[in-house]
């Protein structure tokens, strides 16, 4: 099996749109690789590929290996563009890193204990507000994902960015801008069985 953090590339030397449809006719897709104090340059890679490696979403979140030409580079995928009415990889776009630099990432959010938290076993519903969240990191410290622990919310309460437990070295941008951007996460709603419970 292939590993799922390195993408095999090879250089183009054409850009724009013709190019970039040339190259999804011939079964690859188009990309760039860009950053790291070095001049953009522009990919190809195997479109098969490519979607096997995008099923993991480990994947989005993790320093990978782009080796192009045989040279290998280390990089974050930034940008994944998708054919809405085929089942099609049309871009990627990659950045590169220095491993002592920091980066600014978005990272899944993995929301656990739903059911059994306080408002969960009241029949509540928790309603999720946003699905990952942009943090800053040295790549060493980059999470797969962060978790929301929701154990403790009851119905009627919020989780908001500054309540989650970040990992070591890992910070979120929305929170470095002040107090307004402090985001709601997850609620936890009432459902209407739990409503008729609490009117009888």
């Amino acid at each position: 099996m292939s590993n799922v953090f390195e993408f095999i590339a090879d250089s183009r030397e054409c850009s724009g749109k013709s190019a970039a449809r040339r190259a999804r006719r011939a079964g690859t897709v188009p990309a760039v690789i860009y950053g790291g104090h070095s001049e953009p340059q522009m990919l190809v890679l195997n479109h098969n590929e490519v979607i096997k490696h995008l099923e993991h979403e480990a994947v989005y979140s993790h320093v990978l290996d782009v080796t192009i030409d045989g040279k290998t580079e280390k990089a974050i995928l930034k940008g994944v563009q998708r054919n809405p009415a085929r089942f099609q990889i049309q871009h990627l776009d990659f950045l590169r890193v220095n491993m002592s630099e920091v980066v600014k990432v978005h990272v899944p959010l993995h929301f656990t204990n739903e059911h059994t938290s306080i408002g969960g076993k009241k029949g509540g519903i928790a309603a999720h507000s946003m699905v990952d969240v942009e943090i800053t990191c040295l790549p060493m410290f980059l999470p797969e994902f962060i978790e929301v622990n929701l154990a403790n919310l009851d119905i009627g309460a919020t989780l908001h960015l500054s309540d989650l437990v970040l990992p070591t070295g890992v910070e979120i941008v929305a929170l470095a801008q002040g107090a307004d951007h402090n985001l709601p996460v997850a609620s936890m709603m009432a459902s209407k069985a739990s409503k008729d419970d609490a009117a009888a």
